[in-house]
């Protein structure tokens, strides 16, 4: 476990405590479902090590989950041109850690309140509760876009603008199910089709030109 990513989890831990030792008191066989859901908070905030391919063409997954949508359509924040979206969904199962897609410098991070729709709702990415990150290289200018679910609704940015970011290293994550989008240039390569599972920081979803 990395303590950071732990870390986002104190609260839950505390509640779910007391609660399992309260239900232990009033009513015993509950403290079962207690300790149950207290091994599946630590399984949700697991953040295993990746390896991120050398290739500096290659731009990786931002996140775990399963490749849901992929379209052309403006970025009307960072770049503000038409570029490719590949949206990948993230179940309460996968690993909730975001990633950096290319190595490079953050250069824009910008939080929006909103809704809290399923992440997998076609108007979510519009009206839900997002952050918005710029990251820039010599190559090329991503976008990656953290977008809230019914049920994840705390996005957590541990990057700050000025930081530069290593290919796949950890920017953030969002808590217990939710949407990631990667905004890449419309002469990119994308690798990778709907449905398909990939890993953050470590799957090839697209190739530069």
């Amino acid at each position: 476990m990395r303590f950071e990513t732990l870390r986002e989890a104190r609260w839950i831990f505390a509640v779910v405590i007391v609660l399992t030792a309260l239900s232990a008191i009033l009513v015993p066989w509950l403290w079962i479902l207690g300790v149950l859901f207290i091994f599946y908070v630590f399984y949700f905030f697991r953040d295993p090590d990746r390896t991120a391919p050398a290739d500096p063409r290659a731009v990786v997954a931002a996140a775990d989950g399963l490749v849901a949508d992929i379209t052309e359509i403006l970025e009307p924040e960072v770049t503000k041109t038409t570029m490719r979206r590949v949206a990948i969904f993230l179940s309460v199962f996968d690993v909730h850690t975001n990633r950096a897609p290319i190595e490079g410098e953050v250069i824009y991070s910008q939080h929006y309140v909103g809704k809290f729709l399923d992440a997998r709702h076609p108007d979510a990415t519009k009206l839900n509760e997002y952050q918005t990150w710029g990251f820039k290289n010599e190559r090329v200018t991503l976008v990656v876009r953290q977008i809230t679910g019914a049920i994840a609704r705390r996005i957590v940015g541990w990057s700050r603008v000025g930081d530069k970011l290593a290919k796949g290293e950890r920017f953030g994550m969002i808590r217990f199910g939710s949407r990631t989008e990667v905004y890449l240039p419309l002469d990119a390569t994308v690798t990778v089709k709907i449905g398909d599972r990939v890993k953050g920081g470590e799957t090839i979803i697209a190739e530069l030109s």
